[in-house]
Protein backbone atom coordinates (compact mmCIF):
# COMPACT_ATOMS: atom_id res chain seq x y z
CA UNK A 1 0.00 0.00 0.00
CA UNK A 2 2.54 2.52 0.86
CA UNK A 3 4.77 1.39 -2.30
CA UNK A 4 1.43 2.87 -4.34
CA UNK A 5 0.28 5.93 -2.16
CA UNK A 6 3.91 7.16 -2.19
CA UNK A 7 3.20 8.12 -6.19
CA UNK A 8 0.96 10.76 -5.01
CA UNK A 9 2.46 12.25 -2.37
CA UNK A 10 6.60 12.45 -2.60
CA UNK A 11 8.52 14.54 -4.52
CA UNK A 12 8.63 14.11 -7.94
CA UNK A 13 12.24 13.94 -8.85
CA UNK A 14 12.75 11.59 -6.20
CA UNK A 15 10.01 9.37 -7.54
CA UNK A 16 10.89 9.32 -11.28
CA UNK A 17 14.84 8.32 -10.15
CA UNK A 18 13.57 5.46 -7.37
CA UNK A 19 11.31 3.71 -10.63
CA UNK A 20 13.42 4.77 -13.08
CA UNK A 21 16.90 4.08 -11.82
CA UNK A 22 16.10 0.49 -11.62
CA UNK A 23 14.30 0.30 -15.20
CA UNK A 24 16.97 1.78 -16.55
CA UNK A 25 19.60 -0.16 -15.34
CA UNK A 26 17.65 -3.25 -16.24
CA UNK A 27 17.14 -1.94 -19.13
CA UNK A 28 21.27 -1.15 -20.47
CA UNK A 29 21.56 -4.29 -19.47
CA UNK A 30 19.58 -6.00 -21.84
CA UNK A 31 20.85 -3.81 -24.13
CA UNK A 32 24.42 -4.59 -23.17
CA UNK A 33 23.32 -8.23 -22.91
CA UNK A 34 22.04 -7.97 -27.22
CA UNK A 35 25.54 -6.32 -27.90
CA UNK A 36 27.49 -9.18 -26.26
CA UNK A 37 24.78 -11.24 -27.95
CA UNK A 38 26.21 -9.65 -31.17
CA UNK A 39 30.06 -9.93 -30.83
CA UNK A 40 29.69 -13.18 -29.76
CA UNK A 41 28.14 -14.18 -33.08
CA UNK A 42 29.66 -11.73 -35.14
CA UNK A 43 33.18 -12.72 -34.25
CA UNK A 44 32.46 -16.49 -33.28
CA UNK A 45 30.34 -17.36 -36.17
CA UNK A 46 30.84 -14.68 -38.58
CA UNK A 47 29.26 -11.27 -40.46
CA UNK A 48 26.71 -13.21 -42.40
CA UNK A 49 25.27 -14.48 -39.16
CA UNK A 50 25.32 -10.65 -37.98
CA UNK A 51 23.52 -9.70 -41.05
CA UNK A 52 20.76 -12.77 -39.98
CA UNK A 53 20.30 -11.32 -37.22
CA UNK A 54 19.49 -7.88 -38.29
CA UNK A 55 17.02 -10.13 -40.81
CA UNK A 56 15.67 -11.89 -37.75
CA UNK A 57 14.91 -8.44 -35.44
CA UNK A 58 11.76 -7.25 -37.14
CA UNK A 59 10.47 -10.82 -36.84
CA UNK A 60 11.15 -10.64 -33.19
CA UNK A 61 9.38 -6.58 -33.07
CA UNK A 62 6.17 -8.68 -33.97
CA UNK A 63 6.30 -11.19 -31.31
CA UNK A 64 7.64 -7.78 -28.52
CA UNK A 65 4.19 -5.92 -30.45
CA UNK A 66 1.64 -8.59 -29.76
CA UNK A 67 3.83 -8.55 -25.80
CA UNK A 68 3.94 -4.88 -25.38
CA UNK A 69 -0.28 -4.73 -26.92
CA UNK A 70 -1.05 -6.40 -23.45
CA UNK A 71 1.87 -5.41 -20.94
CA UNK A 72 2.67 -1.81 -21.79
CA UNK A 73 -1.23 -1.15 -22.28
CA UNK A 74 -2.61 -3.21 -19.02
CA UNK A 75 0.04 -1.65 -16.69
CA UNK A 76 -0.46 2.42 -17.38
CA UNK A 77 -4.13 0.72 -16.80
CA UNK A 78 -2.96 -0.90 -13.44
CA UNK A 79 -1.35 2.28 -12.24
CA UNK A 80 -4.70 4.45 -13.52
CA UNK A 81 -7.04 2.47 -10.97
CA UNK A 82 -4.27 2.79 -7.83
CA UNK A 83 -4.94 6.03 -8.24
CA UNK A 84 -8.59 6.14 -8.16
CA UNK A 85 -7.66 3.37 -5.01
CA UNK A 86 -9.90 0.99 -7.26
CA UNK A 87 -7.83 -2.22 -6.06
CA UNK A 88 -10.28 -4.67 -6.99
CA UNK A 89 -9.93 -4.37 -10.87
CA UNK A 90 -6.27 -3.82 -10.30
CA UNK A 91 -6.18 -7.45 -8.78
CA UNK A 92 -8.19 -8.33 -12.02
CA UNK A 93 -5.73 -6.66 -14.22
CA UNK A 94 -3.03 -8.66 -13.14
CA UNK A 95 -5.11 -12.03 -13.86
CA UNK A 96 -6.17 -10.32 -17.71
CA UNK A 97 -2.43 -10.03 -18.11
CA UNK A 98 -1.69 -13.64 -18.17
CA UNK A 99 -4.49 -14.98 -20.15
CA UNK A 100 -4.07 -12.58 -22.30
CA UNK A 101 -0.53 -13.09 -22.95
CA UNK A 102 -0.91 -16.73 -22.98
CA UNK A 103 -3.40 -16.53 -25.64
CA UNK A 104 -1.89 -14.26 -28.54
CA UNK A 105 1.70 -15.53 -27.89
CA UNK A 106 0.44 -18.88 -28.59
CA UNK A 107 -1.48 -17.23 -31.76
CA UNK A 108 2.06 -15.76 -32.73
CA UNK A 109 4.37 -18.61 -32.13
CA UNK A 110 2.01 -21.14 -34.37
CA UNK A 111 1.49 -19.00 -37.12
CA UNK A 112 5.63 -17.72 -36.91
CA UNK A 113 6.72 -21.55 -37.05
CA UNK A 114 4.58 -22.65 -39.94
CA UNK A 115 5.24 -19.50 -42.25
CA UNK A 116 9.05 -18.70 -40.73
CA UNK A 117 11.09 -18.78 -44.00
CA UNK A 118 8.28 -16.95 -46.40
CA UNK A 119 8.57 -14.38 -43.40
CA UNK A 120 12.44 -13.88 -43.40
CA UNK A 121 12.58 -13.63 -46.79
CA UNK A 122 9.91 -10.99 -46.99
CA UNK A 123 12.03 -9.54 -44.23
CA UNK A 124 15.27 -8.88 -46.45
CA UNK A 125 16.67 -12.27 -46.00
CA UNK A 126 19.10 -13.75 -48.50
CA UNK A 127 20.07 -17.79 -49.90
CA UNK A 128 23.64 -16.89 -47.51
CA UNK A 129 21.61 -15.70 -44.44
CA UNK A 130 18.11 -17.59 -44.30
CA UNK A 131 19.54 -20.46 -42.85
CA UNK A 132 21.09 -18.64 -39.79
CA UNK A 133 17.81 -16.47 -39.67
CA UNK A 134 15.69 -19.54 -39.21
CA UNK A 135 17.41 -21.47 -37.01
CA UNK A 136 17.51 -18.66 -34.36
CA UNK A 137 13.76 -17.87 -34.80
CA UNK A 138 12.76 -21.39 -34.44
CA UNK A 139 13.81 -21.27 -30.70
CA UNK A 140 12.72 -17.85 -29.96
CA UNK A 141 8.91 -18.70 -31.15
CA UNK A 142 9.06 -21.60 -29.47
CA UNK A 143 9.75 -19.94 -25.96
CA UNK A 144 7.27 -17.11 -27.07
CA UNK A 145 5.27 -17.65 -24.37
CA UNK A 146 7.68 -17.06 -21.79
CA UNK A 147 8.87 -14.17 -23.37
CA UNK A 148 5.30 -12.42 -23.29
CA UNK A 149 4.68 -13.51 -19.65
CA UNK A 150 8.85 -12.42 -18.80
CA UNK A 151 7.04 -8.71 -20.14
CA UNK A 152 4.50 -8.07 -18.97
CA UNK A 153 5.09 -9.26 -15.37
CA UNK A 154 8.01 -6.87 -15.36
CA UNK A 155 5.78 -4.11 -16.47
CA UNK A 156 3.43 -4.76 -13.69
CA UNK A 157 5.90 -5.28 -10.68
CA UNK A 158 6.77 -1.05 -11.98
CA UNK A 159 3.39 -0.20 -11.64
CA UNK A 160 2.72 -2.23 -8.88
CA UNK A 161 5.21 -0.37 -6.87
CA UNK A 162 8.06 -2.67 -6.73
CA UNK A 163 10.77 -1.32 -9.35
CA UNK A 164 13.78 -2.63 -7.83
CA UNK A 165 12.28 -6.29 -7.85
CA UNK A 166 11.69 -5.48 -11.78
CA UNK A 167 15.06 -4.69 -11.74
CA UNK A 168 16.44 -8.16 -10.48
CA UNK A 169 14.02 -10.01 -12.57
CA UNK A 170 16.01 -8.42 -15.71
CA UNK A 171 19.21 -8.49 -14.27
CA UNK A 172 19.18 -12.91 -13.59
CA UNK A 173 17.96 -13.20 -17.01
CA UNK A 174 20.61 -11.11 -18.40
CA UNK A 175 23.00 -12.97 -16.16
CA UNK A 176 22.04 -16.17 -17.21
CA UNK A 177 22.28 -15.18 -20.73
CA UNK A 178 25.67 -14.20 -20.76
CA UNK A 179 26.41 -16.52 -19.00
CA UNK A 180 24.83 -19.47 -21.12
CA UNK A 181 25.60 -18.33 -24.62
CA UNK A 182 29.02 -18.72 -25.01
CA UNK A 183 28.96 -21.98 -23.63
CA UNK A 184 26.52 -22.56 -26.31
CA UNK A 185 27.83 -21.07 -29.11
CA UNK A 186 31.30 -22.12 -28.57
CA UNK A 187 31.60 -24.89 -25.85
CA UNK A 188 28.65 -26.60 -27.42
CA UNK A 189 29.02 -25.39 -31.27
CA UNK A 190 25.50 -24.29 -31.80
CA UNK A 191 26.26 -21.36 -32.94
CA UNK A 192 23.35 -19.03 -33.40
CA UNK A 193 20.83 -21.52 -32.28
CA UNK A 194 22.35 -21.85 -28.53
CA UNK A 195 22.05 -17.88 -28.63
CA UNK A 196 18.43 -17.95 -29.16
CA UNK A 197 18.42 -21.18 -26.93
CA UNK A 198 20.83 -19.12 -24.22
CA UNK A 199 17.54 -16.31 -24.24
CA UNK A 200 15.15 -18.60 -23.69
CA UNK A 201 16.09 -20.62 -20.99
CA UNK A 202 17.13 -17.14 -19.28
CA UNK A 203 13.67 -15.34 -19.67
CA UNK A 204 12.37 -19.13 -18.07
CA UNK A 205 14.32 -18.68 -15.18
CA UNK A 206 13.30 -14.71 -14.64
CA UNK A 207 9.53 -15.90 -15.08
CA UNK A 208 9.66 -18.05 -12.09
CA UNK A 209 11.45 -15.22 -9.69
CA UNK A 210 8.43 -12.66 -10.92
CA UNK A 211 6.20 -15.33 -9.78
CA UNK A 212 6.94 -15.60 -6.32
CA UNK A 213 6.55 -11.89 -5.69
CA UNK A 214 2.86 -12.22 -6.97
CA UNK A 215 2.19 -15.53 -4.69
CA UNK A 216 2.79 -13.17 -1.69
CA UNK A 217 -0.23 -12.70 0.08
CA UNK A 218 1.40 -9.53 1.80
CA UNK A 219 0.96 -7.86 -1.74
CA UNK A 220 -1.81 -5.25 -2.64
CA UNK A 221 -1.85 -6.70 -6.11
CA UNK A 222 -1.17 -10.57 -6.20
CA UNK A 223 -2.78 -13.66 -7.74
CA UNK A 224 -5.96 -14.96 -6.30
CA UNK A 225 -9.34 -16.80 -7.09
CA UNK A 226 -11.38 -14.82 -9.03
CA UNK A 227 -8.75 -12.45 -11.30
CA UNK A 228 -7.98 -15.18 -13.99
CA UNK A 229 -11.76 -14.73 -16.08
CA UNK A 230 -11.10 -12.30 -19.06
CA UNK A 231 -13.14 -8.66 -17.54
CA UNK A 232 -14.48 -7.50 -21.46
CA UNK A 233 -13.85 -3.96 -20.09
CA UNK A 234 -10.83 -4.33 -18.28
CA UNK A 235 -9.19 -6.38 -21.58
CA UNK A 236 -10.79 -3.14 -23.78
CA UNK A 237 -9.36 -0.74 -22.23
CA UNK A 238 -5.80 -2.46 -21.53
CA UNK A 239 -5.85 -2.85 -25.44
CA UNK A 240 -6.55 0.46 -26.26
CA UNK A 241 -4.18 2.00 -23.98
CA UNK A 242 -1.44 -0.85 -25.44
CA UNK A 243 -2.70 -0.56 -29.42
CA UNK A 244 0.16 2.74 -29.54
CA UNK A 245 3.61 0.58 -28.60
CA UNK A 246 1.69 -2.59 -30.42
CA UNK A 247 1.21 -0.46 -33.70
CA UNK A 248 4.60 1.43 -33.13
CA UNK A 249 6.34 -1.83 -33.37
CA UNK A 250 4.59 -3.18 -35.53
CA UNK A 251 5.44 -0.49 -37.95
CA UNK A 252 8.48 -0.47 -36.80
CA UNK A 253 9.00 -3.86 -38.49
CA UNK A 254 7.32 -2.80 -41.50
CA UNK A 255 10.22 -0.42 -41.98
CA UNK A 256 13.17 -2.52 -41.09
CA UNK A 257 11.46 -4.63 -43.80
CA UNK A 258 11.57 -1.69 -46.28
CA UNK A 259 15.21 -0.76 -45.04
CA UNK A 260 16.72 -4.52 -45.20
CA UNK A 261 15.07 -4.71 -48.70
CA UNK A 262 16.61 -1.27 -49.86
CA UNK A 263 19.87 -2.06 -48.60
CA UNK A 264 19.60 -5.56 -50.00
CA UNK A 265 19.24 -4.01 -53.15
CA UNK A 266 21.48 -0.89 -53.03
CA UNK A 267 24.31 -2.27 -51.08
CA UNK A 268 23.74 -6.21 -50.79
CA UNK A 269 24.22 -7.92 -47.32
CA UNK A 270 26.56 -6.04 -45.46
CA UNK A 271 24.84 -2.93 -45.86
CA UNK A 272 22.25 -4.89 -43.66
CA UNK A 273 24.82 -6.02 -41.12
CA UNK A 274 25.84 -2.29 -41.37
CA UNK A 275 22.54 -1.14 -40.37
CA UNK A 276 22.55 -3.89 -37.48
CA UNK A 277 25.83 -2.61 -35.85
CA UNK A 278 24.60 0.99 -35.66
CA UNK A 279 20.31 -0.11 -34.28
CA UNK A 280 22.56 -1.90 -31.35
CA UNK A 281 24.56 0.83 -30.71
CA UNK A 282 21.64 3.57 -30.24
CA UNK A 283 19.56 0.29 -28.92
CA UNK A 284 21.77 0.74 -26.00
CA UNK A 285 20.58 4.45 -25.31
CA UNK A 286 17.30 4.23 -26.31
CA UNK A 287 16.78 1.55 -23.84
CA UNK A 288 18.00 3.86 -21.00
CA UNK A 289 14.90 5.92 -22.85
CA UNK A 290 13.16 3.43 -22.66
CA UNK A 291 13.92 2.64 -18.66
CA UNK A 292 13.34 6.83 -18.00
CA UNK A 293 9.73 6.21 -19.20
CA UNK A 294 9.44 3.09 -17.48
CA UNK A 295 9.78 5.17 -14.25
CA UNK A 296 7.71 8.17 -15.61
CA UNK A 297 5.16 5.49 -16.74
CA UNK A 298 3.41 4.42 -13.01
CA UNK A 299 4.05 8.48 -11.91
CA UNK A 300 2.90 9.86 -14.52
CA UNK A 301 -0.38 7.53 -14.42
CA UNK A 302 -1.17 7.28 -10.60
CA UNK A 303 -1.33 11.68 -10.66
CA UNK A 304 -3.51 11.78 -13.49
CA UNK A 305 -5.56 9.08 -12.07
CA UNK A 306 -5.39 11.23 -8.83
CA UNK A 307 -5.92 14.38 -10.96
CA UNK A 308 -3.18 15.68 -9.33
CA UNK A 309 -1.96 17.15 -13.33
CA UNK A 310 0.79 19.45 -11.69
CA UNK A 311 2.95 16.36 -10.79
CA UNK A 312 1.79 14.22 -13.89
CA UNK A 313 3.47 17.45 -15.81
CA UNK A 314 6.21 17.83 -13.81
CA UNK A 315 7.43 14.34 -14.28
CA UNK A 316 7.50 14.43 -17.83
CA UNK A 317 9.60 17.55 -18.44
CA UNK A 318 12.04 15.72 -16.17
CA UNK A 319 12.10 12.71 -18.12
CA UNK A 320 12.40 14.59 -21.05
CA UNK A 321 15.70 16.67 -20.22
CA UNK A 322 16.94 13.50 -18.59
CA UNK A 323 16.14 11.34 -21.98
CA UNK A 324 17.42 14.57 -24.10
CA UNK A 325 20.87 13.65 -22.66
CA UNK A 326 20.97 10.14 -23.08
CA UNK A 327 20.61 10.63 -26.73
CA UNK A 328 23.18 13.33 -27.07
CA UNK A 329 25.25 10.68 -25.89
CA UNK A 330 24.46 8.63 -28.85
CA UNK A 331 25.07 11.78 -31.04
CA UNK A 332 28.55 11.79 -30.05
CA UNK A 333 29.41 8.67 -29.86
CA UNK A 334 28.38 8.27 -33.69
CA UNK A 335 29.65 11.55 -34.89
CA UNK A 336 33.20 11.29 -33.17
CA UNK A 337 34.25 7.91 -32.74
CA UNK A 338 31.99 5.85 -35.70
CA UNK A 339 34.77 2.92 -36.82
CA UNK A 340 36.14 2.08 -33.03
CA UNK A 341 32.00 1.78 -32.16
CA UNK A 342 32.19 -0.47 -35.28
CA UNK A 343 35.03 -2.24 -34.16
CA UNK A 344 33.55 -3.75 -30.93
CA UNK A 345 31.00 -5.76 -33.18
CA UNK A 346 33.04 -7.19 -36.10
CA UNK A 347 37.39 -7.50 -37.00
CA UNK A 348 35.80 -7.56 -40.88
CA UNK A 349 37.70 -4.43 -42.77
CA UNK A 350 34.61 -4.31 -45.18
CA UNK A 351 32.19 -3.93 -42.51
CA UNK A 352 34.37 -1.66 -40.29
CA UNK A 353 34.65 0.72 -43.31
CA UNK A 354 30.81 0.41 -44.79
CA UNK A 355 29.38 1.20 -41.18
CA UNK A 356 31.22 4.43 -40.54
CA UNK A 357 29.46 7.07 -42.77
CA UNK A 358 25.85 5.22 -42.15
CA UNK A 359 26.56 5.93 -38.45
CA UNK A 360 27.25 9.32 -38.97
CA UNK A 361 24.18 9.79 -40.58
CA UNK A 362 21.66 7.84 -38.38
CA UNK A 363 23.13 9.91 -35.17
CA UNK A 364 23.21 13.24 -36.82
CA UNK A 365 19.03 13.64 -35.42
CA UNK A 366 19.71 11.39 -32.35
CA UNK A 367 19.41 15.10 -29.98
CA UNK A 368 15.54 15.50 -31.03
CA UNK A 369 14.73 11.53 -30.29
CA UNK A 370 14.75 11.16 -26.87
CA UNK A 371 12.05 14.06 -26.17
CA UNK A 372 9.59 12.52 -28.62
CA UNK A 373 9.93 9.09 -27.61
CA UNK A 374 8.98 10.70 -24.51
CA UNK A 375 6.10 12.75 -25.73
CA UNK A 376 4.65 9.19 -26.76
CA UNK A 377 5.05 7.77 -23.54
CA UNK A 378 3.38 10.62 -21.98
CA UNK A 379 -0.23 10.41 -23.79
CA UNK A 380 0.26 5.87 -23.17
CA UNK A 381 0.91 6.77 -19.45
CA UNK A 382 -2.24 8.87 -18.83
CA UNK A 383 -4.83 6.24 -21.27
CA UNK A 384 -5.07 9.02 -24.36
CA UNK A 385 -4.59 6.13 -26.65
CA UNK A 386 -5.85 7.67 -29.36
CA UNK A 387 -3.15 10.82 -29.93
CA UNK A 388 -0.09 8.01 -28.47
CA UNK A 389 -1.46 5.58 -31.57
CA UNK A 390 -1.03 8.65 -34.00
CA UNK A 391 2.33 10.03 -32.25
CA UNK A 392 3.76 6.25 -32.41
CA UNK A 393 2.73 5.95 -36.18
CA UNK A 394 3.79 9.81 -37.43
CA UNK A 395 7.49 8.44 -38.29
CA UNK A 396 7.20 5.06 -38.97
CA UNK A 397 4.18 5.48 -41.56
CA UNK A 398 3.49 8.95 -42.04
CA UNK A 399 7.29 9.93 -42.64
CA UNK A 400 9.74 7.39 -42.73
CA UNK A 401 8.09 4.86 -45.17
CA UNK A 402 7.38 7.56 -47.90
CA UNK A 403 10.90 9.22 -47.27
CA UNK A 404 12.59 5.34 -48.16
CA UNK A 405 10.65 4.69 -51.02
CA UNK A 406 11.46 8.15 -52.57
CA UNK A 407 14.65 9.74 -51.39
CA UNK A 408 17.02 6.88 -53.08
CA UNK A 409 16.16 8.04 -56.21
CA UNK A 410 17.42 11.30 -55.99
CA UNK A 411 20.85 10.84 -54.98
CA UNK A 412 23.60 9.58 -57.21
CA UNK A 413 24.37 6.91 -54.29
CA UNK A 414 20.56 5.24 -53.31
CA UNK A 415 22.40 4.00 -50.51
CA UNK A 416 23.03 7.22 -49.30
CA UNK A 417 19.42 8.12 -49.62
CA UNK A 418 18.28 4.98 -48.22
CA UNK A 419 20.34 6.45 -44.60
CA UNK A 420 19.17 9.81 -45.26
CA UNK A 421 15.29 9.01 -44.71
CA UNK A 422 15.78 8.09 -41.14
CA UNK A 423 17.55 11.01 -39.45
CA UNK A 424 14.88 13.47 -41.38
CA UNK A 425 11.77 11.65 -40.34
CA UNK A 426 13.12 11.57 -36.84
CA UNK A 427 13.15 15.81 -37.23
CA UNK A 428 9.98 15.36 -38.51
CA UNK A 429 8.68 13.12 -35.86
CA UNK A 430 9.78 15.77 -33.43
CA UNK A 431 8.38 18.61 -34.66
CA UNK A 432 5.00 16.94 -34.80
CA UNK A 433 5.62 15.51 -31.27
CA UNK A 434 6.36 18.92 -29.64
CA UNK A 435 2.94 20.58 -31.64
CA UNK A 436 0.26 17.97 -30.27
CA UNK A 437 2.17 18.76 -26.34
CA UNK A 438 1.44 22.49 -27.02
CA UNK A 439 -1.64 22.09 -27.03
CA UNK A 440 -2.26 19.28 -24.88
CA UNK A 441 -0.49 21.06 -22.06
CA UNK A 442 -2.49 23.97 -22.62
CA UNK A 443 -5.26 22.14 -21.63
CA UNK A 444 -3.86 20.69 -18.30
CA UNK A 445 -2.89 24.24 -17.29
CA UNK A 446 -6.65 25.23 -18.08
CA UNK A 447 -7.87 21.96 -15.52
CA UNK A 448 -4.96 23.15 -13.27
CA UNK A 449 -6.51 26.28 -12.78
CA UNK A 450 -10.27 25.40 -12.45
CA UNK A 451 -8.89 23.57 -9.42
CA UNK A 452 -7.21 26.14 -8.12
CA UNK A 453 -10.54 28.70 -8.05
CA UNK A 454 -12.27 25.88 -6.68
CA UNK A 455 -10.63 25.37 -3.48
CA UNK A 456 -10.09 29.21 -3.14
CA UNK A 457 -13.64 29.16 -3.85
CA UNK A 458 -14.82 26.69 -0.76
CA UNK A 459 -15.45 27.69 2.11
CA UNK A 460 -13.47 25.54 4.97
CA UNK A 461 -15.03 23.27 6.85
CA UNK A 462 -16.46 23.76 10.48
CA UNK A 463 -14.46 22.19 12.96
Amino acid sequence: MNATTELGTAPVHHLLWKYALPAIIAMTASSLYNIVDSIYIGHGVGALALGALTVAKPFMDICAAFGSLVGVGASSLLAIYLGERDYEKANRVLGNVIVLNIILSAIVMMVGLVWIEPILYAFGASEATIVYAREYMEIILYGNILTHIYFGLNSMLRSAGHPRFSMTATIVAVGINIVLDPIFIFGFGMGVRGAALATVISQAVAVVWQLTRFMDKSELVRFHRGIWVLDRNITKRALAIGMAPFLYNIAHCFVVIIINNQLKRYGGDLAIASYGVINRMTFVFAMMVMGLNQGMQPIAGFNYGAKQYHRMLRSFYLTSLYATIVMGMVFVLGECIPEQVTRLFTHDPDLIAGTVTPMRIICSSMLVVGFQMVTGNLFTSIGMAGKSIFLSLTRQVLYLIPLLLVIPSLFAEPLDGVWWSIPISDLMAAVTAAVMLWIQIGQFHRLIKEQEAWITSTPPEPD
